[in-house]
């Protein structure tokens, strides 16, 4: 029968022998090390999404395309055609934003 003090040698021997050989670990430890391992990373939020300065620059961008073509006044298919592009952009953004967090 083992001491206290045995059984934490032991114990202790174990550890080590299992840091360096790590084949002698028991298969609970290796499956809980191969979990965390693979463990998924945490989704952005959309709110976290939409403060990225990359989502906010486009649809600034998008915007303020949106609102030139209003403040040069539309007089010809170019501008609605720019206008249809500026909204495409713009809802391309809003696309992204609104998309499921897990895809």
């Amino acid at each position: 029968m083992l001491t206290s003090n045995e059984n934490a040698v032991l114990e202790s021997s174990n550890a080590v022998s299992e840091s360096i050989h790590p084949m002698h670990a028991s298969h609970s430890e290796q499956d809980s090390k191969r979990a965390d391992a693979v463990a998924p990373r945490q989704q952005p939020s959309r709110l976290q999404r939409a403060l990225h300065p990359a989502w906010l620059g486009q649809t600034a961008a998008s915007l303020c395309w949106i609102a030139s073509v209003f403040v040069i006044g539309i007089s010809g298919l170019a501008d609605w055609l720019q206008l249809v592009a500026a909204s495409a952009w713009l809802f391309a953004n809003i696309a992204a934003l609104l998309k499921p967090e897990s895809e």
